[in-house]
């Protein structure tokens, strides 16, 4: 009983730090420090978002070559540390070579993806459409593309100011940045390492415990597995993909995440087109919900009423649970590239954004707000909502078949999403031990036990602590954003071969 208590206050508190880390001020500091920079790049993520889009499929257009290759050639503009500050690292790489000590770009891209394209996209929309009403889904778009600006500014300072480590291999990442871009080494050094507990913090909830969460859930709504056993298996498939390092994660990824994002887009397709007579009613109510919220009755909404605080709350905090920008983590997998170009590597890093959020976040809410099963109650009279909310709408067309087709694409995207944070959370732990390759081992099986842990953890305390690790993490990268966004910003803009 006791025990019972005890674990009812601890969840109160989480709770309770949930709603004040995730006030007016966060939602400020994400979204201003989005819309500043883009305003300072002069709307250059949204210009240049094709030519993203190309590189990160590797269409770059065959006459940009030569003119960047000229351009970074050692010594050129772009080279090292900023401009003016007239400080040299010796520990920061200076004269960057292609295929050594690194992946390929599509790779580091495809680990990323793997870290980004989750369960937020399917759990987090639909628990956020609940708690914020049909109008998230339109702030989670919104601040989706003021997050284009961030994440292209922090990755390209991430592959600027990364450097190789004992083992030969190339890591960067926000604490990186940090520590060698600062004026003050001592002041870096410690932002970095606040940075980087924060990020370790963040790999056991958002890029842990919530994924395997959603797979047990899944597991044993659709198929009655017990959820224990679901967290023993992807505990101990954790552990046997993560103990082979990056190389192993990668060749992961780049498998998964291509199969599981067209396998749930067709998914998702199916069940707009059978809809597709209530879409316009939905797409009405995300529009109005989002800027006047209101109690809803029946047709898209069932019973749900909320705040316009609410829709923007959870529609910025999950869209930054789903695609990463402010975070800073996307950074560490970027850094890990072979490539000499780092605001190239930095534009195809933004198309995660593009990717996640605009892309697949937007066809799960178009099918939970057409589908008409949001609001729905369930046999206990709670609200539908996470993986059964999810199983149901694809259950309006699918039958019983959709919630297998579903709970297979939460397991491929979540086991995905652990993969890739075991790489972006090792890396921030091997930061705070300077690079010592056994606590990393200790951390790689604590890693894969923390899976088990968040599979039999309830769905609310797994997300409320995944949502406080996520703007703990997002603070220190957000200002080291800014106060290095002028320097950053003019060489993104003076790249003229775009």
């Amino acid at each position: 009983m006791e025990l019972s208590e005890g674990s009812e206050m601890i969840a109160a508190w989480i709770r309770r730090a949930d709603d004040i880390v995730w006030g007016p001020g966060m939602l400020c500091l994400l979204l201003g420090t989005g819309g500043f920079l883009m305003l300072r790049l002069r709307f250059l993520p949204l210009r240049n978002l094709k030519y993203a889009l190309l590189c990160a499929v590797g269409r770059e257009p065959e006459r940009e070559s030569g003119r960047r290759r000229e351009r970074d050639a050692p010594g050129k503009r772009g080279e090292g540390p900023e401009r003016g500050r007239g400080r040299r690292r010796p520990d920061v790489q200076r004269k960057r070579r292609e295929g050594s000590g690194g992946v390929s770009s599509f790779s580091a891209l495809t680990t990323e993806l793997a870290a980004t394209i989750g369960t937020g996209n399917i759990v987090g929309v639909a628990t956020a459409m609940v708690l914020g009403g049909p109008g998230a889904l339109l702030w989670m778009l919104l601040s989706s593309l003021i997050g284009l600006a961030t994440k292209l500014v922090e990755s390209t300072l991430s592959v600027k100011y990364r450097q190789k480590n004992a083992r030969g291999e190339w890591v960067g990442g926000p604490m990186y940045t940090m520590a060698n871009a600062f004026r003050s080494r001592r002041l870096g050094r410690a932002f970095g390492c606040l940075f980087a507990c924060f990020a370790v913090m963040a790999s056991f909830g958002m890029g842990n415990m919530t994924q395997s969460n959603s797979i047990a859930d899944a597991l044993f709504v659709t198929f009655g597995v017990h959820r224990a056993k679901t967290g023993l298996a992807v505990s101990i498939a954790t552990i046997l993909v993560v103990l082979g390092g990056i190389g192993m994660i990668a060749r992961v990824t780049q498998v998964l995440v291509p199969l599981m994002g067209a396998l749930y887009l067709a998914g998702t397709l199916g069940v707009i087109l059978t809809h597709l007579p209530q879409l316009p009613m939905g797409l009405w109510q995300i529009v109005t919900m989002a800027f006047a919220p209101q109690a809803a009755v029946g047709g898209v909404c069932g019973q749900i009423a909320v705040t316009g605080m609410e829709a923007l709350r959870y529609g910025v905090s999950r869209g930054v649970f789903s695609n990463e920008a402010g975070l800073g983590a996307a950074g560490i997998s970027a850094a890990s590239a072979d490539t000499s170009d780092y605001i190239r590597q930095g534009y195809i890093s933004m198309t995660g954004v593009f990717l996640d959020t605009i892309v697949i976040c937007s066809a799960t809410g178009l099918a939970i707000a057409s589908s008409g099963v949001l609001g729905s109650l369930d046999g206990n009279g709670g609200l539908l909502t996470g993986t059964a909310l999810t199983i149901a709408v694809f259950g309006t067309t699918f039958g019983r078949g959709g919630a297998a087709f579903l709970s297979v694409c939460i397991t491929l995207f979540a086991f995905a999403t652990i993969v890739g944070w075991a790489y972006q959370g090792e890396k921030a732990f091997e930061f705070l031990v300077s690079g010592n390759g056994r606590c990393c081992l200790y951390y790689r099986f604590a890693y894969g036990l923390a899976a088990f842990v968040g599979a039999v953890c309830s769905l609310e305390v797994v997300w409320d602590f995944s949502d406080v690790c996520n703007a703990l993490m997002a603070v220190p990268n957000l200002l080291c954003v800014i106060v290095l966004s002028r320097g950053i910003c003019r060489e993104i803009r003076e790249r003229d071969d775009l």
